[in-house]
């Protein structure tokens, strides 16, 4: 279909005036009207069917619930009557705003990405929240374009128009009208996964659950549920720190014991809630390889209470990263991302993670099948020179004699206790350990159409990049490399972090790398040398 007759079959499929504006669904209004009177329910069974004294020191953690719920729902009744959207041959526009009125566009043809979100209620009355990415930089400001909320018709005919490439009057008009969910539409009729033209991937394995309630997240997120169970119950009446204090018999087992077991008890009442709320978010995981009209998107569905799905445009791709922490890389365990143009790197939403944290094992087999490559992430990557080595060793003492020096004339003043000046010196072995754990990471190797680099202390990364997507290689040597026989190629794209780097390797064969690694662009600056065997 033609740009100049894209505007009329738009027009007729959503049945409205060309370039018409379109309102979100209203029933996010009786969502939160439920909402509102939902809120006060805990405080009416306090005071009624409890008993509690109606004092504002006894109810007001009720209370902030109350008032934040209603307030919520008035914003989003604001924002409904106050909200516009539209999409016309070439942006999506939006319109936004009470006392300052806003105007978002977004180009088409920079669309990155289509979020699709429900939350429970959401779900229970057949509503979508749609987030479209465009390439923005949160850096600068900016942020993806919100449609919060939309039927679940609406939200899919969205998608396809938007990142299957297909004419409005391929998709059909949106259904704006009904303000009652049908039964299809329930929070228990989720949509249903394999379409014909659908390459799943990967799905859910139950157990990933093991890499992912392991660490200090899991006594934060005790001690966050611990904290609001003590004041829920104290609203009723109960002290659960003198239960518990009652309970537990501190004379048998002494300070140390006691401590003991209540570092036990936190680890796994927040390792129980992480394992629910790892199933709870990535219920019916599903990545997948969807092709729809000649175009392809890489596309994930998750989500038991809250659903999820998001699909990225292929074309956008570069490649594939996979972090293995440190803390973590005993257990196999691999976070993996997408390299990407356009999605946020730091977003909450995680729109590059195409799979839970889980096997390294895993993470390497699935990102070979993104690639279309199976054997990148196994091929064997070139170890660095010893040079590196001594570097890394070099920062470690620096970084270990720096805070060192500091307490030192203090300590021997007798200004800070001698223990401190120890406890510096202890860093030493530390850094030391961390130099040689970070020069182990190291690696780097050209696989096929992919540049692959390896490197990280806290997080050991490996970037597999497509050659093609390189726009830019930088060589680069510091004063220290420079003496040390060291260089660092970085290999520029527009995706991802931006720059991919495979740090201290050889100098003498930095420039063959870096020619490799982006063919094309530094070849007519590079002359072969006799004297070092047709070398570089």
């Amino acid at each position: 279909m033609s740009a100049a007759t894209e505007p009329a079959a738009m027009a007729a499929a959503t049945g409205t005036a060309p370039g018409g504006w379109q309102r979100l669904s209203p029933r996010v209004i009786w969502v939160d009207l439920a909402r509102s009177v939902l809120s006060f329910v805990p405080g009416a069974v306090a005071v009624f069917a409890v008993g509690v004294e109606p004092s504002l020191s006894a109810l007001w953690p009720l209370a902030l619930v109350a008032v934040v719920g209603v307030g919520g729902a008035v914003a989003d009744i604001v924002r409904w009557t106050f909200t516009r959207y539209r999409i016309t041959a070439t942006d999506v526009e939006r319109r936004t705003g009470v006392l300052v009125r806003r105007h978002r566009t977004l180009r088409r043809d920079r669309v990155r990405s289509v979020d699709t979100h429900a939350k429970l209620r959401h779900r229970l009355t057949g509503l979508r929240v749609v987030t479209v990415g465009a390439g923005q930089q949160t850096g600068a400001g900016e942020s993806a374009l919100f449609l919060d909320a939309l039927t679940r018709d609406d939200a899919a005919r969205l998608r396809e128009l938007l990142l299957e490439g297909r004419s409005p009057a391929e998709v059909g008009a949106p259904t704006q009208a009904p303000t009652q969910a049908t039964p299809a539409e329930t929070a228990t009729a989720r949509e249903a996964p394999g379409e014909p033209d659908a390459d799943v991937l990967a799905t859910l394995r139950p157990s990933w659950v093991v890499h992912n309630v392991v660490g200090i997240w899991a006594y934060l997120t005790a001690a966050g549920l611990l904290w609001g169970l003590y004041w829920f119950a104290a609203t009723f009446g109960v002290d659960l720190l003198d239960a518990a204090t009652a309970l537990a018999d501190r004379g048998s087992l002494g300070r140390p014991g006691t401590v003991a077991v209540a570092v036990i008890v936190v680890g796994l009442i927040g390792a129980l809630a992480m394992g629910v709320n790892f199933f709870t978010s990535y219920w019916g995981f599903e990545l997948a390889r969807v092709r729809t009209g000649g175009t392809g998107q890489l596309r994930t569905r998750r989500g038991l209470f809250s659903t999820r799905e998001v699909g990225r445009d292929e074309a956008r791709m570069r490649g594939v990263s996979i972090g293995e922490p440190l803390l973590w890389r005993w257990m196999g365990t691999a976070d993996t991302n997408v390299i990407t143009t356009g999605l946020g790197l730091w977003s909450m939403e995680q729109p590059t993670a195409i799979l839970p944290r889980g096997p390294v094992r895993v993470a390497h087999a699935v990102a070979g099948r993104v690639l279309g490559s199976p054997g990148t992430f196994a091929a064997p990557l070139a170890a660095h020179p010893p040079a590196a080595l001594r570097r890394r060793l070099w920062w470690a003492t620096w970084a270990a004699a720096v805070p060192a020096a500091v307490v030192a004339v203090p300590a021997a003043s007798g200004a800070v206790p001698a223990r401190v000046l120890w406890a510096a010196g202890a860093l030493w072995p530390i850094a030391l350990l961390g130099a040689v754990v970070a020069y182990r990471a190291l690696g780097h190797a050209i696989v096929g159409d992919h540049l692959v680099v390896r490197a990280g202390l806290v997080s050991r990364t490996t970037s597999a990049l497509r050659r093609d997507a390189v726009s830019t290689v930088a060589v680069r040597q510091s004063l220290l490399q420079r003496r040390l026989g060291l260089s660092t190629v970085a290999a520029m794209t527009a995706a991802g972090w931006g720059a991919y780097e495979a740090p201290d390797i050889s100098a003498h064969e930095a420039v063959a790398f870096a020619a490799q690694a982006a063919p094309g662009v530094i070849d007519e600056f590079v002359v072969s040398s006799p004297d070092q065997g047709g070398g570089w």
